[in-house]
């Protein structure tokens, strides 16, 4: 199948309510259909992967189509050029904290990115790279996982978190419960930035987003005798 067959597909399965949705709350913009996720995932699973589809629905601009190409990437074969254009485009929805990371992490050149995109002055790009760094930590055992430098990217959202934008903000919140869940060794160090760090506050918008307390969360994942548990996939 191709782009135009895929849009197509989608086109009637929108939802104008759920559109409306994303749209007021989620920062999504036109052209969009509203397909539930759900509806996406029953493509993503007849497709499974195809690189140059996903790249060709992701260039369509389309909001489901973007989010639909996230799914079906082939994570293996997205370049350090792919990557960077895709994170350029992602502009709201879940397409900055969710797609693009998600293929990042999967990526070969996902780490090297990360740690370019937080250092941009584009707030969506910063917040891309935290939410990246996350999804590396939940799918990559620890033994593969650089601790030093883990290590030092909590201590500079312990410095940087609270003047930083909204959605960085959001994002390095996310990454220190990240480690602290999904990095075993570095657990107890993950709680103390948390606890050092203390509330975080981040406007999100118009919608059911909230920002976690890190060290609540570490400490129920660890009650539930998660911690270290790794996601087999970044994707969702």
């Amino acid at each position: 199948m191709n782009a135009s067959q895929i849009l197509k597909e989608l086109s009637p399965l929108g939802k104008e309510s759920y559109k409306r949705t994303l749209m007021k709350n989620h920062g999504v913009k036109e052209p969009c259909y509203g397909v539930a996720i759900s509806e996406l995932q029953k493509i993503r699973k007849r497709i499974k992967k195809d690189y140059q589809l996903a790249k060709d629905l992701y260039d369509t601009g389309n909001y489901d189509a973007m989010y639909l190409a996230g799914l079906i990437a082939d994570d293996s074969r997205m370049t350090q050029a792919d990557l960077q254009h895709w994170v350029e485009q992602a502009y709201g929805g879940g397409l900055y904290g969710t797609t693009v990371p998600s293929v990042a992490a999967g990526s070969p050149h996902g780490h090297a990115m990360a740690l370019r995109w937080i250092e941009s002055n584009a707030p969506l790009i910063t917040a891309a790279g935290w939410a990246t760094l996350s999804a590396i930590v939940s799918i990559t055992p620890d033994d593969q996982l650089d601790l030093d430098e883990l290590r030092s990217l909590l201590e500079r959202v312990e410095r940087e978190i609270h003047q930083a934008p909204d959605l960085p903000r959001y994002q390095m919140n996310q990454f220190v419960i990240a480690v602290g869940s999904f990095v075993a060794p570095l657990k107890d160090i993950a709680l103390r930035h948390a606890e050092a760090i203390g509330p975080v506050t981040a406007d999100l918008g118009n919608n059911q987003c909230q920002v976690f307390s890190a060290p609540d969360y570490i400490r129920k994942v660890e009650e539930r005798g998660a911690t270290g548990k790794k996601r087999k996939s970044a994707k969702c």
